[in-house]
């Protein structure tokens, strides 16, 4: 007797439907899984049987074969533990009631019957609702991820034997009721801007990122306070609008990153170290896995000692910052990512740090000057919208009785114009004033006569690419917008130009 279970396989975001076939039949006792399993899977035979014996459920005695179709499709993971135990329940008839007719079921066994937590389930609800699914069974732990998706019956479970009375009708477990209307973005209150005595000029530039999701780049002798800025960063971004979270929480679910969170609610802040390999930092793997650009989407990604990355690592950011996703292709397939990050990097101007330290003598050569700023191509600079020197700050500073700003009133204005932006691009797909490309550059953005002239004298005499124009002109929008002004003037222009590269 055989019988099918739905199930999901999750590959990049993508989300494919699964059917475990389990079929029993007479012949000496063997349980063989087919249809292209990885090890995990394969390994679910000693799983399943040991969860079915221990909840005291049948387990035949006969020769068992799963398959699980489409078998063209690599299987992953130990979610399938689940469906095949239920799939040999209703292929023995221990099941009269065909409740699952239209339910997906996904989770791992132990030994003893428990339940447990599988990544990607969030993404998995998503795709049983376009696919007219009317119940998901998760593991309990589960259960709060995938009740953020609405038009579906979600059914968490602890223990197999729990799930088996359920079937049989002498346990009722009731739907968990969606939860997303209680969704409340937060800000983490770690770090403050009002804690960072001096760098006016740097916090200016923050703010200025901020309102318009624009890439920084501090440079400074060590102690200047480069990372101690990038940290603060995330306290003055906007708040996280509900699709934002939910496209956020898609990406974390799939990596394992979730951490007992339901929903993401603040901004992330990936901050990996510069040995980090090429596929950890882009992606990638034997099956195509999120790497930190995209762990960091619609949040900070910060990379202290940038010109210390390895060099292919760093230049394979180029088109995640031109386009916002990463394509990543394998033997095993091809996923797309992605990674709409702000990049914050972090760098000293030479190897031992204290070329434009007035303080400390330099005792690096010219050509280890040169070679070490040569770590950073032409390219991956000319996507950096902003560039910045961060001084070392003066005792006296550091002492003095300074006020400050907090990171809520720098938020405040921040957020304000993100709203404008918001407003301005309703209906565009575009969320903020990086996103725009060059077509959009000319309907969004006016500017008055004497800015235009300064920004095409300026382009000339720095011989400024076309990507760059474009990117002045882009931070110029954001001045403007942080002054509530709808048209960029030339005081709005002079400043973005104050943050482009030299050479």
């Amino acid at each position: 007797m055989s019988y099918t279970v739905q199930s999901a396989a999750v590959h990049g975001l993508n989300v494919e439907p699964v059917s475990v076939e389990v079929d029993i039949s007479f012949g000496l006792k063997k349980f063989n899984i087919v249809g292209l399993p990885d090890r995990a899977v394969s390994e679910a035979c000693g799983r399943v049987e040991s969860a079915i014996k221990n909840s005291g459920l049948p387990f035949p005695r006969y020769r068992i074969t799963v398959n699980l179709a489409p078998a063209s499709l690599k299987k992953q993971g130990p979610s399938y533990d689940l469906p095949i135990a239920i799939g040999l329940l209703y292929a023995q008839g221990h099941f009269t009631d065909h409740k699952l007719d239209n339910a997906l079921v996904v989770g791992e066994l132990g030994l003893d019957g428990v339940i447990r937590h599988v990544d990607g389930v969030l993404p998995i609800a998503l795709a049983a609702v376009e696919q007219g699914i009317d119940t998901l069974i998760v593991p309990k732990e589960n259960e709060k991820e995938a009740a953020l998706v609405a038009g579906i019956n979600i059914i968490g479970v602890g223990h197999l034997k729990a799930l088996a009375a359920h079937i049989e009708g002498t346990l009722v477990i009731e739907p968990t009721p969606v939860t997303i209307v209680d969704f409340r973005p937060s800000v983490s209150s770690t770090h403050d801007m009002i804690y960072i005595k001096g760098q006016e000029r740097a916090k200016r530039a923050l703010e200025i990122a901020a309102a318009g999701q624009h890439n920084i780049l501090l440079s400074g002798p060590p102690g200047s306070g480069k990372t101690m800025l990038a940290r603060t960063l995330p306290t003055i971004l906007p708040d996280l609008t509900l699709a934002e979270a939910l496209d956020i929480t898609r990406i974390h679910s799939i990596a394992g990153k979730l951490k007992g969170k339901s929903l993401v609610n603040e901004r992330p802040f990936q901050s990996p170290h510069h040995t980090t390999s090429g596929v950890a930092l882009i992606g990638g793997g034997s099956s195509p896995r999120p790497g930190q650009i995209s762990m960091a989407h619609r949040g900070v990604l910060f990379l202290d000692e940038f010109p210390e990355f390895k060099k292919n690592a760093l230049e394979n950011l180029r088109q995640p910052l031109e386009d916002g996703t990463i394509t990543v292709s394998r033997a095993a397939g091809t996923a797309e990512f992605p990674a709409k990050f702000m990049l914050v990097a972090a760098m000293n101007p030479c190897p031992c740090g204290f070329a434009s330290d007035p303080f400390h003598q330099c005792v690096c050569t010219h050509g280890q000057i040169i070679k070490y700023q040569k770590k950073l191509s032409g390219p991956l600079l000319d996507r950096i919208d902003l560039h910045l020197e961060v001084p070392k700050i003066d005792v006296e500073k550091l002492t003095a009785v300074d006020e400050g700003e907090l990171s809520s009133g720098i938020r405040a204005r921040v957020q304000a114009a993100r709203d404008i932006q918001t407003a301005r691009f309703a209906g565009t797909g575009l969320v903020s004033n990086t996103d725009m490309r060059a077509q959009d550059v000319k309907d969004y953005c006016p500017m008055e006569k004497g800015a235009d002239q300064v920004l095409t004298t300026a382009a000339r005499s720095l011989h400024l690419s076309a990507r760059a124009y474009i990117r002045i002109i882009k931070v110029s929008r954001t001045i403007a917008d942080l002054a509530g002004v709808s048209e960029i003037q030339l005081e709005h222009v002079s400043e973005a130009l104050q943050f482009r590269e030299r050479g």
